[in-house]
């Protein structure tokens, strides 16, 4: 794979990492959960990985399935919106 064409997977990554990152956040903020400390101790995630996902950072995909049923919400629920790009 040329650097370019690894560069730009690396890029689309990083954005979708994003979009991931805003779901979690928008739908717990939808759910009332407006601190995302009180939401993780609540549902025993932990706080700071949370924070990271939130904010885009790479996640596996069992936490991911952590995190979506403390929002009491299935994956084909979650990639559902904002994700058809």
């Amino acid at each position: 794979m040329s650097r370019a064409k690894n560069d730009q997977n690396s890029e689309n990554i990083k954005q979708v990492l994003k979009l991931v990152g805003e779901r979690i956040r928008f739908l717990r903020e939808a759910k009332g959960e407006r601190n995302y400390e009180k939401f993780a101790f609540k549902h025993d995630l932990n706080r700071t990985q949370l924070w990271r996902y939130e904010n885009g950072e790479d996640l596996n995909f069992s936490s991911l399935l952590k995190v979506l049923s403390a929002l009491d919400i299935s994956l084909a629920e979650f990639f559902s919106e904002g994700f058809d790009q």
